[in-house]
C-alpha cells in the first residue's frame, strides 16, 4: 500500500538498491578469484554486468546530485555538513567506478584482464562501502524527516523510472528482489499496480535467471527469500 503523500519519505528503497549492488560486486569478486577461473562465456557475462553496474551506479549518483542533495540543502540547512560529505564521497568514488568500467571492458576482450578487474573492484569497495553505510545510517534518517512521501516518490519517478523501458524496469525489479527478504520484496513489488506486477514478475523472471546463471553459475540461488 502506498503511503499518504504528506507522510514522511519512505527511504527503504535506498538500502534495497545498495544491497543489490553490493551483492553483485561481491559475487563478481568471488567468481573472479575462484578456481577454476571463469571460462569465456562466464568471463564475458561478468565483464558486461560489471560495466552495467557501474552505469547503474553513475545514474544512481547523478539522480542524488541533481535533485536529492540540492533539495535537502534548501529544505534542511542544518544537514549541510553531512551533505558536503555526500558530495565529497561521490567525487572520491567516481575514479574508482571509471577504473572498474575500464578493467571490465579489458576483461571482456581478454582473460588476461582478470587480475586488473579484481583489483579495481577491491579499490572501489574501499570507498563505496563506507559511503553507502553513511548514506543509509546517517543521511536517510534526515531525508525521511525532511521530505514527504510525495517528494521522494516524484524524485524516484523522474530520475529512475521514467527514463527506463518496461524491459529495463522488469529486469531491474528482479535484480532488486534477488535474495531479498519479505520486507524488501513487498517494498519493491508494491511500487507497481497488481496487473503490471504480475506481468513483470512472470515475463522477466526467466530472462533474469538465465543471465544470472551465465555470470554466476546455475548453482547460485537468485530467488527472493520469502519464508
Amino acid at each position: 500500500m502506498n503511503a499518504e503523500p504528506s507522510a514522511p519519505a519512505d527511504t527503504r528503497m535506498m538500502g534495497i538498491v545498495h544491497d543489490a549492488l553490493l551483492r553483485d560486486l561481491t559475487r563478481a569478486a568471488d567468481a573472479l578469484t575462484r578456481h577454476p577461473v571463469p571460462g569465456d562465456t562466464q568471463r564475458v557475462a561478468i565483464a558486461q554486468h560489471m560495466q552495467a553496474m557501474m552505469h547503474f551506479l553513475h545514474v544512481h549518483h547523478s539522480g542524488e546530485d541533481a535533485w536529492l542533495w540540492p533539495t535537502m540543502r534548501r529544505l534542511n540547512p542544518s544537514a549541510s555538513e553531512l551533505l558536503d560529505q555526500m558530495d565529497a564521497d561521490h567525487l572520491a568514488i567516481a575514479p574508482h567506478m571509471e577504473k572498474v568500467t575500464s578493467a571490465a571492458a579489458g576483461y571482456e576482450k581478454s582473460p588476461d584482464g582478470r587480475e586488473a578487474l579484481v583489483n579495481a573492484l577491491s579499490d572501489l569497495r574501499s570507498s563505496l562501502d563506507p559511503h553507502l553505510r553513511r548514506e543509509e545510517n546517517d543521511m536517510m534518517p534526515i531525508v525521511a524527516t525532511t521530505l514527504t512521501a510525495r517528494q521522494w516518490d516524484a524524485w524516484e519517478q523522474e530520475f529512475y523510472v521514467k527514463p527506463k523501458s518496461k524491459k529495463e524496469l522488469g529486469l531491474e525489479g528482479h535484480w532488486l528482489i534477488d535474495g531479498a527478504d519479505r520486507s524488501a520484496f513487498d517494498r519493491v513489488v508494491g511500487t507497481v499496480n497488481p496487473v503490471l506486477r504480475f506481468v513483470l514478475l512472470r515475463a522477466f523472471g526467466p530472462k533474469y535467471r538465465q543471465a544470472c546463471a551465465a555470470r554466476w553459475g546455475a548453482d547460485v540461488p537468485v530467488s527472493p527469500k520469502l519464508a
